[in-house]
């Protein structure tokens, strides 16, 4: 297409050359012209004149606008029902810790009014309020969720270490129970100690394997400690004689009994009532011969007695 433009400034008539490239892009702009009118026109009848908007319009926004706030409140109560469920897990965690914390206490010796697990801690201070307001942070749904998932998590572990403790706790209370602490007769006086002695039928120097409790015939003998009767019946030398696995390689023997109260394969605690005092096999009068053996080894059975009153006081 040629375009001939003649004009008075112009010594002689110009013409100009348009291929249909030139004319697709003119057509183009035009369109994007005429849509940008379009749309700036009903900009502004909706802005300015908004008695104007037609029904259907009105109708599409209010739809929008309630699927939009739908969508929110939903967002929201699923937020919500989330973080109450995760309360819920971690006030169930809290009333653990309460127990184990309340049962600690008492494995370790404390006294109940020095640490309270039913209320809350005391707090105070004098208020300083943030200077710069750029330092507060906004509380959101996100970041309360992120410190319920954290707090969550560093209760469990801290349930865990304490579960932990305590097995130890209970373990180092039945240790203690099982080792022979307690004397098996109430009142008693050593008349012969654990250690080299002249022996009382021949009058040479032998090793008495442990102490002598001189107490009137028929006292009752009580189990030293825990454990499970191994030995009750006569014996040649220690008559009639009572031992007792208390486990890790530690027993306990009482002899020379008038009457014996068990039978091998029971089980008995500590202060449990096992014989009564006599004077049978290898004795010249009514007492208690008390041993305590570890790996078959004797053992002096005072040190235990001191410990456990060290222990005790």
């Amino acid at each position: 297409m040629n375009v001939i433009l003649v004009s008075n400034r112009f010594a002689k008539a110009r013409s100009l050359t348009l291929t249909g490239t030139h004319v697709l892009v003119a057509g183009m702009l035009a369109l994007v012209l005429f849509v940008a009118a379009v749309l700036s026109a009903q900009y502004a009848i909706v802005r300015w004149q908004p008695g104007a908007i037609s029904n259907e319009l009105k109708v599409w926004l209010a739809s929008a606008q309630e699927a939009e706030q739908l969508k929110q409140q939903t967002y929201l109560r699923q937020s919500l029902d989330a973080m109450a469920m995760r309360l819920g897990q971690m006030q169930a965690q809290l009333q653990r810790l309460d127990g184990l914390g309340a049962r600690l206490a008492k494995l370790s010796g404390m006294k109940p009014q020095e640490f309270s697990f039913e209320r809350l801690p005391a707090q105070g201070g004098p208020l300083i309020p943030v200077s710069d307001q750029s330092e507060q942070k906004e509380v959101s749904l996100e970041s309360m969720q992120l410190q319920l998932n954290s707090l969550g998590v560093l209760l469990g572990d801290r349930s865990d270490k304490l579960v932990a403790l305590e097995t130890l706790l209970q373990q180092d209370k039945l240790d203690k129970k099982m080792l022979p602490s307690t004397a098996p007769v109430t009142v008693a006086w050593y008349s012969s100690n654990f250690g080299w002695r002249s022996d009382p039928f021949t009058g040479q120097s032998a090793l008495h394997e442990g102490v002598d409790y001189m107490v009137p015939m028929g006292t009752p003998i009580y189990a030293s400690a825990g454990g499970v009767v191994v030995y009750a019946a006569t014996h040649p030398q220690y008559g009639n004689m009572v031992e007792i696995d208390h486990g890790n390689d530690v027993i306990t023997r009482y002899a020379h009994a008038s009457k014996l109260l068990v039978e091998v394969g029971e089980v008995v605690r500590r202060g449990h009532e096992i014989a009564r005092v006599g004077s049978t096999g290898r004795s010249t009068g009514n007492h208690l011969h008390f041993e305590v053996r570890y790996k078959g080894t004797a053992q002096n059975p005072v040190r235990f007695l001191q410990k456990a009153e060290k222990a005790a006081s």
